[in-house]
């Protein structure tokens, strides 16, 4: 039986390898970890003109064979044949920034010196074209010895071209090529500056105005005011542009609360919708618009370019506490979810600095903080302004994510003089280049997102919230008893709530945290269940949530509530994640501790000093 060909993409971080990758494999991909290693392995299968499939690896990005992270370990073993279990690639595909060839030909030349069958995909061609630079494929084909296929990934262009090419590759190493390219370093940039000098035939002054921008936006001094004003501006604009929208999404569900105890008979299966589904899901989906607006903000941050100039601005922050730039990364990710912040740190070489990263990621204010953050917010903070265009509600918002960002770099801190000493690494990272988001592009990733948010609704926080429902509403009240009272889950709450109760915390509070830990956005729900379940009237069963807490709670206590959600661990597959990436269960043990230990401790002050201030 023959062997079934494979190649593999291999080229720097942001040379659009994953999106060459999707473009070429469509649906037929499928991706697992490599063999002993938390890398992600992505595979699919290319059909090339002659109707051979052959199977295409998508690599990680590499700088250099001279391996300095896990990932870019795989990428060496595998291209070198050194991975046990996994064949040596026949064809090997280089990715390279058509805009940025000085910097990816260097890389190049290190893959070239292996004198294996090759071919370069020039990619993203047209955003090189659209900055004024006009390229020769042929001249740098010529200068590297291999074909070069231009492609521009997200529009399909030149795939055809491109699989050709991979079809009459060479199945022979170039021992000249291999003598040619055998180059020290310094030498390797030299060549590449001569043979990007070679291919670029003309180029225009847009680099230099985005240079003048850089000045500006990457200023040690300007450049941080920029970021955290714009970060103001995006918490603001969650409250008030979501108000109307979140405002109808709520309507919407008691409108449906109100027809199905209209036309449902009393009884077990109004309860289980009106105070389970309706009451306990609803409460949490009616925040989907406050999610997608944050993530539109930043899905521009990422498509324009800026983002990466935000992680610039933050290194001069990190490497103050024994980070580089390279934990921001992972630690911006963890503000749209904790998980892939996680699986994102191996892409930091050293271990110490990998695993203190891990540990601060949940502290990072997660989306799923967010339906929390908003319902306690909208129930006790006023909504008036304090200044032009600055709402009291959008300024809370923003001191807990603040609050957020400053406990992770003081506990990164802590960590970094103790239990993970160590030296910080270095930090290399490449400026993308500016460019208008696509509005296709914002809608698709603005879906995902939302679709993401609506099946974790329907699925973990509709599974959750029905089983405390359950136990919410079995086994049923005495006469003259409070049905929480008479519950399992009431029972439950009486065991915790005196631990709680010198923090502030109520009954509900107390049961709520439970399922909370199976996703942050069932703490919402499970206080609509609660207050449904033991409402002794319809019509403050229909009310929904915010009305609830705004009427039972005190200051105090919706002030610690959130100081809580600030420090407290997060969901059970955060912890999952970590224990594989720390191969063992020492170090989330050692999270899950140390954080529930910081949540009650700040719930705790923020409650005393509350109290002791009047509010």
């Amino acid at each position: 039986m023959t062997r079934k060909r494979t190649a593999a993409l291999v080229g720097n971080p942001n040379a659009g390898k994953s999106a060459l990758f999707n473009a070429l494999t469509g649906a037929r991909q499928k991706i697992a970890n490599y063999p002993g290693v938390t890398v992600e392995r992505k595979a699919g299968r290319v059909m090339l003109p002659s109707g051979e499939p052959v199977e295409l690896i998508d690599l990680p990005g590499s700088y250099s064979f001279d391996a300095a992270s896990p990932d870019e370990e795989v990428t060496r073993k595998v291209v070198h044949g050194e991975f046990e279990g996994e064949a040596q690639p026949d064809v090997i595909i280089l990715v390279v920034d058509a805009a940025n060839l000085e910097q990816h030909l260097v890389f190049a030349q290190e893959v070239l010196e292996l004198g294996r069958p090759t071919v370069v995909a020039l990619n993203m061609i047209d955003l090189a074209e659209r900055d004024g630079l006009t390229l020769d494929p042929a001249a740098l084909s010529a200068a590297l010895g291999v074909p070069v296929v231009s492609t521009v990934a997200v529009r399909r262009r030149g795939l055809a071209e491109l699989a050709a090419a991979i079809a009459e590759a060479e199945t022979h190493a170039d021992e000249e090529a291999h003598r040619q390219w055998h180059l020290t370093l310094p030498e390797r940039r030299l060549s590449a500056k001569h043979m990007a000098r070679a291919a670029i035939l003309s180029k225009s002054t847009r680099h230099t105005i985005e240079n003048g921008v850089d000045r500006v936006l990457l200023n040690p001094w300007i450049g941080p005011v920029i970021l955290f004003a714009l970060l103001f501006v995006i918490f603001q604009a969650v409250f008030a542009w979501a108000t109307p929208f979140a405002d109808a999404l709520e309507a919407g569900v008691a409108s449906l609360s109100q027809g199905v105890s209209d036309s449902v008979p009393s009884g077990f299966l109004r309860d289980f919708l009106t105070e389970g589904v309706l009451a306990g899901v609803g409460s949490v989906v009616v925040f989907l618009p406050q999610i997608v607006i944050l993530f539109f903000f930043i899905l521009v941050m990422e498509a324009s370019g800026y983002m990466a100039r935000a992680a610039f601005l933050m290194d001069r922050l990190m490497a103050g506490v024994g980070l580089s730039g390279k934990s921001f990364i992972p630690l911006l990710s963890s503000f749209a979810c904790a998980i892939p912040g996680i699986m994102a740190t191996r892409s930091i070489p050293d271990a110490k600095d990998r695993l203190t990263t891990i540990l601060v990621a949940p502290l990072m204010t997660c989306s799923a903080r967010l339906p929390v953050y908003a319902v306690i917010i909208a129930a006790v903070i006023p909504d008036t302004r304090v200044g032009p265009g600055i709402g009291l509600q959008g300024l809370v918002l923003f001191a807990l994510y603040l609050a957020g960002i400053v406990g992770a770099m003081v506990v990164a801190l802590v960590l970094r003089s103790t239990v993970t000493r160590g030296a910080a690494s270095g930090f290399i990272m490449e400026m993308p280049r500016y460019q208008m988001p696509r509005i296709k592009d914002l809608a698709i990733g603005l879906w995902q997102r939302a679709w993401v948010f609506l099946r974790r609704a329907g699925t973990i926080i509709f599974t959750v919230t029905i089983v405390l429902w359950l136990m919410l509403s079995f086994p049923k009240a005495a006469p003259g008893e409070s049905q929480m009272d008479a519950s399992i889950a009431g029972k439950i709450a009486d065991v915790m709530y005196p631990v709680l109760e010198p923090i502030g915390f109520n009954r509900e509070i107390s049961l709520a945290l439970i399922p909370a830990m199976a996703a942050r956005e069932v703490a919402v729900s499970a206080l609509a269940t609660t207050y449904a379940v033991d409402a002794e009237d319809e019509d403050v069963a229909a009310a929904g949530v915010t009305d609830k807490i705004a009427a039972l709670w005190s200051l105090p206590t919706a002030l610690a509530f959130l100081a809580w959600f600030v420090f407290a661990p997060q969901c059970i597959s955060t912890i999952a994640v970590a224990r594989r990436e720390t191969n063992g269960w020492k170090w989330p043990a050692f999270m899950v501790g140390y954080l529930f230990l910081l949540a009650y401790l700040f719930a705790g002050i923020t409650y005393w000093s509350a109290t002791a201030l009047g509010l």
